[in-house]
């Protein structure tokens, strides 16, 4: 048995090795020492192998799932090695092989995954691309990616630049890369990364698997013919999925093609600072204060996904986000409640659309599929039609040609696991029928063949027994001996009775002996059967799961713009961001939620002519909150969404960049105002003028006069050179001087006054620059001791009396100074005099001597 796995182990190096042995799967020697740590399961030690004493620990086989999960999580992988051999033919240890491979960006089963999120795999390839028309040349990284719940397959490249974007758009599971020096932004990923050998990076290679794949002879159909680096990635990525499940992937036959310019920019800080999937504290899910938690009212796992999808994947064409606030407006105005109803009987199709290809599906989830395709008619009754997205959402609920009567085979509720039996419905198959009658009435028919016998017999004590030993058998006492008739074959004699077989007896022995393990194997070939029927319908349940999961987050946003009270933007072609009586919808619904007040709306103004808001004000006076609120407010219309707000018109975005908080990032050696500057930088390097850019108070990160020239500096770049759409909050009152010198900016602030000692934050933003901070009231608020307060407030009263003095007032902006003349020092004089060519050695020397001397 050792020789068996040591030869499955030697296989599988670097992957832990779950191996069947009766109820238990067993871990050997370092492989067990790593689940004792990881799992904290017991380590025990049986017999030797080569010596030493075997290593080993188990988990049952019925919690297996919850110990795979929690080694997921932790990023391994591990290799599951089942019986197949037949244990009652076996010589030696049963046959036993690795059937799949669960990795932290390959798990299918839903016991594994996160019911709202996708898992995907992503490889990448960094590989140099040659120049062409429009296209400059230079490294590019290729990447390709996989859902294998969801059978999504995308390929992209990008710029290193861009590559952190991309990232935090996708969030992979798990990344797949050659072994190369992996960037930053993949470095710090917290995601599970697996090196595969460099020859699987292959782009020929990968166009061929891709065609293949696709099942077509080229692949301009889906815009992917040029993405060479793209395509090495993806033949990594097929091989490793195709590897770790064991055979074809049949239900991936859609690919995704993804450009930088195609999609709104969204750098990993955005992701970070507006909060969209996890809050700052990594928070997500249901209940998280995220943006997507407040959007998620989805009825079905398979509708959450593809809203989280909408939400990370904004396109610059407003095309498809148009369709989503006119399909949102018809749901409005016909009713989408009795939809949203409909849509609860619905299962997670798309999953188990995947799991039906790779025949890892589980009875229940074959009926959840049949109750969903039960419940079409009706959705297709309550699906409003009249916009050009939702007559295309109801063409794709018709019902599938003969795929309920597939599925009419399996039970009306199943086991949960097929080897649970009671999976197939009574009827299907008479074989199948006629086991289950025997193992559940095999005492019935044993009454029955008694009474039957006596009276054929006459024999009134005769009995129809069962043993272990001898099987079912007819006892006859020595009185009844003269009534036995000639179909009676003697079993066994004993001292006063005598055992008998007949041959309906024995028919009934043979097969009441075996029922419940040939119903079990029975119905395990007419499940596959069953699998195997499914297999036709593969394409027409992807197109379905598609069409169900768009219908439900569309019904999602049209519940929570009409619950929240928000409205439709509107597209305009020329630049601008108006947004009347804005509010933040992630505040606004706390605030609501802990009856803690009402959120203050505020209007935004910026076009061709404002280009940049120069917003002052107290701590917690709501300039970073604003900000923020811009900004989602820009996304949500990108993404398709109403918006919070009772007017918004938008021009084209290409991106939204945010520079707001920052910490120090120890792993990498950085500090606080690096990280800030690092940000800036990508900023001002990638900014447009369609750009959306949100700059909270740069600078504070150093000295006073350092991060005020840098943010004056920043601000200069942004408004002249990048010309981009910035809101630009800062403490440095120097800065509100930055208007009167640049034509496209204003001043705002946010409003607050004074009661006695106390302050009242007003979150209204008005015209003009603040008159001060408030930074010692806030100090105030926040707990600090009296005696302290009253010395901050004494020394900043000394301080602004300098200040009313000119004593230290700065203007920034004013041009910088001409560096002053020096007089030429003794030793500049004495040195200029010196002819170095005219020179011996020793006059050489003493004139060293001379000049040293002047130092002095």
């Amino acid at each position: 048995m050792m020789a068996q796995y040591l030869r499955i182990k030697a296989d599988f190096p670097d992957t832990l090795v779950f191996y069947r042995m009766g109820d238990f799967y067993e871990l050997f020697f370092d492989d067990a020492r790593k689940a004792n740590r990881l799992l904290d399961i017991t380590l025990t030690t049986r017999g030797q192998s080569a010596g030493e004493p075997v290593v080993m620990a188990g988990v049952p086989v019925h919690s297996v799932e919850g110990y795979l999960a929690r080694l997921i999580k932790l990023g391994e992988a591990v290799a599951v090695a089942e019986q197949v051999g037949d244990v009652a033919t076996a010589k030696g240890p049963v046959e036993r092989k690795v059937v799949r491979v669960v990795t932290p960006g390959t798990v299918t089963d839903s016991e594994l995954m996160a019911e709202r999120s996708d898992t995907l795999l992503l490889a990448l390839h960094k590989q140099r691309r040659k120049p062409a028309e429009g296209r400059p040349g230079g490294f590019v990284w290729g990447l390709a990616w996989l859902g294998l719940s969801s059978g999504q397959l995308g390929l992209g490249e990008c710029s290193e630049a861009e590559l952190g974007s991309w990232l935090a758009r996708l969030a992979p599971a798990e990344v797949l890369h050659d072994g190369c020096v992996l960037p930053d932004a993949v470095l710090q990923l917290r995601t599970a990364r697996t090196a595969r050998p460099e020859w699987q990076f292959d782009s020929v290679l990968g166009e061929r698997k891709l065609r293949e794949q696709l099942q077509v002879a080229t692949l301009g159909g889906f815009n992917a013919q040029d993405l060479h680096s793209a395509h090495a990635a993806a033949a990594a990525l097929l091989s490793f999925a195709e590897h770790t499940q064991g055979q074809a992937l049949a239900h991936v036959r859609t690919l995704q093609v993804e450009r930088s310019g195609e999609l709104l920019d969204l750098p990993p800080a955005t992701h970070r600072n507006l909060e969209l999937v996890q809050t700052l504290r990594g928070e997500s899910g249901d209940g998280a204060p995220t943006l997507l938690g407040l959007l998620d009212s989805c009825r079905t796992g398979m509708g959450s996904r593809l809203l989280r999808h909408w939400l990370t994947h904004p396109m610059r064409d407003r095309t498809p986000a148009s369709e989503r606030h006119e399909a949102i407006a018809r749901l409005l105005s016909a009713g989408f409640e009795p939809l949203r109803d409909a849509l609860r009987h619905v299962s997670d199709v798309e999953r188990t659309t995947a799991r039906v290809a790779l025949r890892q599906v589980r009875p229940r989830e074959l009926a959840g599929l049949r109750s969903t395709l039960a419940a079409l008619p009706l959705l297709r009754e309550r699906a409003p039609t009249g916009t050009a997205l939702l007559d295309r959402l109801q063409d794709g609920l018709r019902p599938v040609d003969t795929l309920e009567q597939t599925l009419s085979a399996i039970a009306e509720e199943p086991a949960v696991l097929l080897r649970d039996g009671g999976v197939i419905a009574p009827g299907v198959d008479a074989e199948l029928d006629e086991l289950r009658h025997i193992n559940d009435h095999c005492d019935a028919f044993l009454l029955d063949l008694e009474a039957r016998e006596r009276s054929r017999t006459g024999i009134g004590n005769l009995r129809v027994q069962f043993n272990k030993v001898h099987g079912f058998y007819i006892e006859v006492t020595s009185s009844g001996l003269d009534k036995v008739p000639a179909d009676y074959q003697r079993r066994q004699t004993l001292k006063n009775a005598e055992r008998y077989i007949t041959p309906e007896l024995k028919t009934f022995e043979d097969k009441a002996l075996s029922a419940q393990e040939r119903a079990l194997a029975r119905e395990k070939w007419l499940y596959e059967q069953v699998l195997d029927g499914l297999q036709q319908h593969l394409p027409a349940l992807t197109a379905l799961a598609r069409s169900l999961a768009t219908l439900d987050a569309l019904a999602a946003l049209a519940e929570r713009a009409h619950t929240l009270g928000w409205c439709r933007p509107e597209f305009v072609p020329y630049p601008c961001i108006h947004i009347d009586s804005g509010r933040h919808p992630v505040v606004q619904a706390r605030l609501a939620e802990t009856g803690a007040g009402n959120f203050i709306a505020n209007h935004c103004r910026l076009d061709a002519k404002t280009k940049m808001l120069v917003i002052t004000g107290p701590n917690m006076g709501g300039k970073s909150t604003f900000m923020r609120q811009v900004a989602l407010i820009v996304l949500l219309a990108a993404m398709g969404a109403y918006v919070p707000a009772t007017a918004c018109r938008l021009g084209p975005i290409d991106a939204i960049h945010t520079r707001i908080g920052a910490a120090d990032d120890l792993a990498n050696a950085q500090s606080t105002f690096m990280v800030e500057m690092t940000e800036a930088a990508a900023i001002v390097h990638s900014a447009t003028d369609t750009s959306l850019v949100l700059m909270d108070e740069i600078g504070r990160g150093t000295s006073t006069f350092d991060g005020l020239a840098l943010a004056g500096a920043i601000a200069t770049q942004l408004h002249d050179r990048n010309k981009s759409f910035t809101l630009f909050a800062t403490h440095y009152f120097e800065l509100t001087a930055f208007p009167n010198r640049h034509e496209r900016a204003i001043n705002l602030h946010v409003g607050a006054v004074e009661s006695g000692q106390d302050i009242v934050f007003l979150h209204q933003i008005e015209p003009g620059p603040a008159s001060r901070s408030y930074g010692v009231q806030v100090a105030r608020l926040a707990g600090m001791p009296a005696p302290l307060v009253r010395q901050a407030r004494a020394t900043l009263e000394a301080l602004e009396a300098k200040a009313e003095a000119g004593q230290l007032q700065v203007d920034l902006f004013a041009p910088p100074p001409a560096a002053p003349v020096a007089e030429p020092s003794a030793v500049e004089l004495a040195l200029a005099a010196v002819d170095p060519d005219a020179l011996s050695p020793r006059e050489a020397l003493e004139a060293l001597y001379r000049l040293r001397g002047l130092l002095r």
